[in-house]
């Protein structure tokens, strides 16, 4: 009876989420932790970059104050990775290998098609690259972006995201 009940509970869980999330099989590039629903390691959300190719990919063509010229981005959607592991939060601590942390606010991902970036120009990021994940906004697509508020968010090699309670 109390399997089946923790079956059952599993289930709901499941349902509620959407699924569950797969451990990593490959070095794990992204941490996620804070108040979120979905875990697959002790209180955090672990992604590898297989994870994290297999979501949804969105492209950003636009200009940047790090580039030369307009470039092109692919990488998940910020909102669907907060989707993914059932963030509860209205701001985000995202902090980069090099220790850099910045405060994004979760409608930053929900108003514009903010991504994690994973190939610039067809190559995949490396950490030499600003890899292995970067925080890119459209810019060309919202010039009022723009700015230095926004672009202090624009955070480069990525490795732990923080969903911040509400």
């Amino acid at each position: 009876m109390r399997s089946a009940l923790s079956c059952g509970l599993l289930m709901c869980l499941v349902a509620v989420t959407g699924h569950a999330l797969d451990a990593p099989e490959g070095r794990v590039i992204l941490t996620v932790t804070g108040s979120i629903g979905v875990t697959n390691g002790e209180g955090a959300a672990l992604f590898d970059r297989a994870m994290l190719e297999a979501m949804p990919q969105h492209t950003i063509r636009t200009h940047t104050p790090w580039h030369d010229g307009q470039v092109t981005f692919v990488g998940p959607l910020g909102r669907d990775l907060l989707d993914a592991v059932g963030a509860q939060g209205e701001m985000l601590r995202v902090m980069a290998l090099n220790d850099y942390s910045a405060s994004i606010p979760v409608d930053d991902f929900n108003q514009y098609d903010v991504i994690l970036a994973m190939t610039l120009d067809g190559v995949p990021l490396r950490v030499r690259d600003q890899g292995p994940l970067f925080v890119i906004y459209p810019f060309d697509d919202h010039p009022e972006l723009l700015n230095e508020k926004i672009m202090s968010r624009s955070v480069w090699q990525v490795a732990h995201i923080d969903v911040l309670p509400e």
